[in-house]
């Protein structure tokens, strides 16, 4: 194999690793009369019910998970995740929605959903699958305003530059659901969340825009968010008035930590990506790399963190062949009007220092298989790849300007398309020194 190709292959086996299929038994087992969730004991009465919602493009491989574990009960409820990430289910309905901006498809399932829970009672168990992606898919909007209001302030977010966790700081404040407000809709019955961390830090008031997580953010977070990316006068004016009836009490903060409504609520973290990096080093050494792990929570600028992990490779002095392993997230400030992904950008502003070093090849790409609004996971560059591009007369400086690394991958090779991988863990990085 060449070297990309042994880089998608370490990908690959990364993605692999935190699949549902694996990760949900893991949690979950049945014992006499319950449940062992996470380490712990739900017991069931004999008129107890079993509810199963969630959101995230991880729902549907989820929901399946569950249903293989053969729970000797019934299972009911909703879970809703990305078009063209539906699974065949037995018991459990499934909705597709938009994603990474919320749609009337959205509305209608996170609707049916909450209605579906409003039937619980004190005795039954509710387990949430919860993966990335459920900011979106779980769609709903503040009073008075329209889907077309809160569309608005995802697609301004999603150009910003803004993080995971402030992006999510706002969605939960312009939400009746995200913020934790899901678990107080469903208490006293027991909530059972199964998260899958798309989060730097594993934030799990974070992930998701946290649902059946106490909230440590706030109006004025909200607010001080908006004003830092300039943005406060962007917004509808139906969000902006909604947001000032928050920060003037007129409108209730999201519930926060201590707050009765999450004593019967536990949250279990079941997938990270430092489980897909600790994949991918194995993977990698099994093909004779010595592996070092560099992190598990970058963030950032992803033109920063190319030229990082670019120049981190050149100046190695270890043991060779070597693999450079990251994790994270970087984030993009769309200023082009070119197609593209956090990920491609990123390789594409590694690839240029590569140029006169053909001992190494880097891959940047999402566990999801999604990169930005493309079909392309990410992609995977080396000296070879900029070299053919440079005999196609391509600039990549110019596409990088443009923000259109989709398009100079597409011509110049490299693009990582996976489909659809029925997870979530953000995003894997790596540098294979030859």
């Amino acid at each position: 194999m060449s070297s990309p190709e042994i880089a998608i292959a370490i990908f690959r086996e990364a993605v692999a690793a935190v699949q549902p299929q694996y990760l949900i038994p893991n949690q979950v087992q049945v014992q006499p009369n319950g449940l062992l969730i996470a380490g712990r004991h739900f017991p069931l009465q004999p008129d107890s019910r079993i509810f199963v919602a969630g959101a995230g493009k991880a729902a549907a491989a989820m929901a399946q998970a569950v249903e293989a574990i053969g729970i000797p009960h019934p299972l009911r409820g909703m879970v809703i995740t990305k078009y063209e990430h539906a699974l065949p289910l037995q018991q459990i309905k499934l909705a597709e929605a938009g994603h990474p901006v919320p749609d009337d498809n959205g509305v209608r399932a996170t609707r049916e959903m909450m209605d579906l829970l409003a039937d619980v009672r004190p005795q039954d168990l509710v387990l949430f699958l919860l993966s990335g992606g459920a900011s979106a898919l779980m769609a709903d909007m503040p009073p008075g305003a329209s889907l077309a209001d809160v569309q608005a302030v995802f697609d301004l977010l999603l150009k910003s530059g803004a993080t995971i966790h402030e992006m999510n700081t706002v969605r939960k404040h312009i939400s009746a659901i995200k913020g934790g407000q899901l678990a107080l809709t469903v208490y006293p019955a027991t909530l059972c969340t199964l998260i899958l961390s798309d989060v730097v830090g594993d934030d799990l008031d974070v992930i998701g825009s946290g649902p059946t997580v106490p909230d440590r953010s706030s109006f004025a977070d909200t607010q001080a968010i908006l004003e830092k990316y300039q943005l406060q006068t962007r917004i509808p004016a139906v969000i902006r008035q909604h947001i000032q009836a928050g920060l003037e009490g007129k409108i209730a903060e999201t519930p926060k930590p201590g707050h009765t409504g999450f004593s019967t609520t536990y949250n279990c973290l079941a997938g990270t990506n430092r489980i897909a990096l600790e994949a991918a080093a194995k993977a990698a050494e099994a093909q004779g790399y010595q592996t070092t792990l560099l992190s598990s929570s970058v963030t950032g600028n992803a033109h920063t963190l190319a030229q990082a992990l670019a120049q981190q490779a050149i100046r190695w002095a270890g043991p060779r062949p070597a693999c450079l392993l990251m994790g994270g997230e970087s984030t993009v400030v769309v200023t082009g009007n070119g197609l593209g992904g956090r990920n491609q950008q990123l390789a594409l502003a590694a690839g240029i220092p590569l140029q006169s070093h053909p001992h190494i090849t880097i891959l940047s790409a999402g566990t999801d298989g999604t990169d930005g609004p493309t079909d392309a996971a990410g992609a995977v560059v080396n000296a070879a790849i900029m070299q053919h591009a440079a005999d196609l007369a391509l600039n990549p400086t110019d596409y990088l300007e443009n923000n259109d690394a989709y398009h100079f991958f597409e011509k110049a090779g490299g693009l990582i398309k996976t489909g659809p991988t029925q997870t979530n863990v953000m995003d894997v990085m790596l540098a294979l020194i030859d």
